[in-house]
């Protein structure tokens, strides 16, 4: 099962609060999770004290191969933007070494040929 790290719904009707965690795809929104990695407040006005994450853990557990929702994503983008800057940095740098031996391999073959 993979591991997910997103958003879960707690508070009252009509006073949202989520908490972010790692949970499994599998699992229920508000259902079990593994770790707690943060919180968000929509409700409070002041920017600075309306969420807080653990930029460290969440780190972690990207190396260790768990994905961001969309909306844990634009979280953790605005706390730790670092984070989302070393990922999209390695995607590209996946992207372009695929991109190298698919051009060594159309240049061997066309060599051969």
């Amino acid at each position: 099962m993979g591991l997910k790290i997103r958003l879960r719904k707690q508070g009252r009707t009509n006073r949202p609060f989520f908490r972010l965690v790692l949970a499994e795809s599998s699992t229920k929104r508000d259902g079990k999770y593994v770790e707690t990695l943060g919180w968000y407040n929509p409700i409070e006005e002041e920017e600075d004290k309306n969420f807080s994450i653990n930029a460290e853990r969440i780190q972690h557990w990207i190396d260790q191969g768990a994905e961001l929702s969309e909306s844990a994503k634009s979280l953790v983008n605005r706390g730790a933007p670092g984070i989302i800057r070393k990922q999209t940095e390695k995607v590209v740098a996946h992207k372009a070494k695929m991109a190298a031996k698919r051009r060594a391999r159309n240049k061997a073959a066309s060599a051969a040929a």
